[in-house]
């Protein structure tokens, strides 16, 4: 990082602990990342640290960076070692604003991508790949132009209503002219989805201003807006497009969980639990998502996608 004005008092922090720090740069649809190898525990960095590095006017810029870290390192990584030794990266993911999160689909696919170009894991097309992370395990199979990843089981946030109705929660945003009814989905990160009734609605919604979620999950709320294809179902598979403002960034180009949330409530709401193979449009690409019996017997949620690296550098008083 490099400036012709004075350093503030939140970047010299920076400097100080993270420098020279080597990253790289990716995204996934364009939902794009920080990422930074840790194999020895160095640098858990503070949440102004990461809003620093993920500032997109004074630092890197990114929607969420993700740090690189042996599972050994971490109480949650140590718990999901107990289960599955093999398991031994753990993806480490913070928000834009330096807050924790639990888990994010495309994070995750550039996750694996970034140990595969780091030749921290070998991993050859057709293998899996068993990744820990704050949502539990997650197993990646490496594609012949992508990864998929097992999402692992949906279910409803609020289930005595989603199952009543559909709907649990009232949505405000700037763009509706009124508040409008959505369903709460958790992939072990929480969403809050709301139906848009054309293009146009979709095109409108002003996503720079946090949506008003009533009731709010416990820990904040990603909210999707989804517009079902005309035909939902053409050819076996349900289609539908999507934009997304995500907890602690803002707007994003893509949401991988929140992909896998909007094609569960566009199936339930369609009564279309018959169809197993979705495709999301999203402002940064296409999606895949598939459903299928998991462990246990649990239906799990599929995510398939691109995955991209775009550039390296290192962050240092320099």
């Amino acid at each position: 990082m490099s400036t012709t004005e004075p350093l503030s008092a939140q970047d010299e922090s920076l400097l100080s602990v993270a420098g020279p720090l080597s990253y790289a740069k990716g995204h996934g649809t364009g939902n794009d990342f920080v990422l930074i190898s840790d194999p020895d525990d160095k640098h858990d960095l503070s949440p102004e640290q990461v809003a620093a590095i993920c500032d997109r006017h004074r630092g890197i810029g990114g929607d969420g960076l993700i740090r690189a870290v042996p599972s050994k390192y971490l109480a949650e990584g140590r718990e999901i070692l107990e289960a599955q030794p093999e398991a031994r990266w753990f993806m480490d993911y913070r928000n834009g604003d330096g807050s924790m999160s639990e888990m994010c689909g495309n994070g995750v696919r550039v996750f694996v991508h970034f140990l595969v170009s780091e030749k921290l894991v070998d991993l050859p097309v057709g293998a899996e790949l068993f990744i820990g992370t704050r949502a539990g395990l997650k197993i990646v199979t490496r594609l012949a132009d992508g990864y998929s990843v097992d999402m692992g089981p949906w279910e409803f946030i609020y289930p005595e209503a989603a199952g009543k109705s559909g709907l649990d929660s009232v949505v405000q945003t700037e763009g509706l002219p009124v508040p409008r009814a959505a369903v709460s989905v958790s992939m072990g990160n929480p969403h809050t989805i709301v139906a848009v009734a054309s293009q146009a609605e979709l095109d409108d919604l002003e996503l720079f201003t946090i949506p008003a979620v009533d009731p709010l999950p416990p820990h904040g709320t990603n909210v999707e807006y989804v517009l079902p294809a005309e035909p939902l179902v053409e050819g076996g598979r349900g289609s539908l497009r999507m934009r997304v403002h995500e907890r602690g960034v803002g707007e994003t180009l893509s949401c991988g969980t929140g992909a896998c949330a909007a094609a569960v409530a566009t199936r339930h709401w369609a009564h279309a639990q018959n169809v197993a193979n979705w495709e999301v449009a999203v402002p940064g690409g296409v999606l895949g998502i598939r459903f299928a019996p998991g462990a246990g017997g649990a239906e799990h949620v599929f995510l398939s996608g691109a995955a991209v690296l775009v550039a390296r550098g290192s962050i240092s008083a320099d």
